[in-house]
């Protein structure tokens, strides 16, 4: 419960004692008054728990929108992960792909040699 809550209730409450003291000494101007101040209160107590409505609101965006983000957060990370073992198994296949290119263009000129001095 907020402030205009409270007041609006207290409001409604001293509204309703000055209706019922007005009436019953026959003061229609201290009747109306608190009849006036009844409403006032009422006004203000709904407005109070518009505002505690809205505040809820607030929070469940509040909150949806933080499981998102760590949603989106997991996500990328995840793909951060997944982008990672993908570049280092392909630099390992790169590496062994250049590594026996290499060794047979090594096995070719040791052949090469061996051919020339027969």
């Amino acid at each position: 419960m907020n402030k205009e809550t409270a007041e609006g209730k207290i409001s409604q409450v001293a509204g309703k004692i000055k209706e019922k003291i007005g009436e019953a000494t026959g003061n229609d101007s201290l009747a109306n008054r608190g009849a006036a101040e009844q409403i006032k209160g009422a006004a203000k107590e709904t407005w109070g728990h518009a505002k505690d409505v809205a505040r809820e609101a607030g929070e469940t965006v509040r909150t949806k929108s933080d499981i998102e983000r760590e949603s989106l957060t997991d996500r990328v990370e995840a793909g951060a992960h997944d982008f990672r073992e993908k570049t280092a198994s392909t630099v390992q296949n790169v590496k062994e792909k250049i590594g026996e290119k290499l060794d047979e263009f090594k096995r070719d000129q040791q052949r090469e040699r061996e051919d020339l001095r027969r």
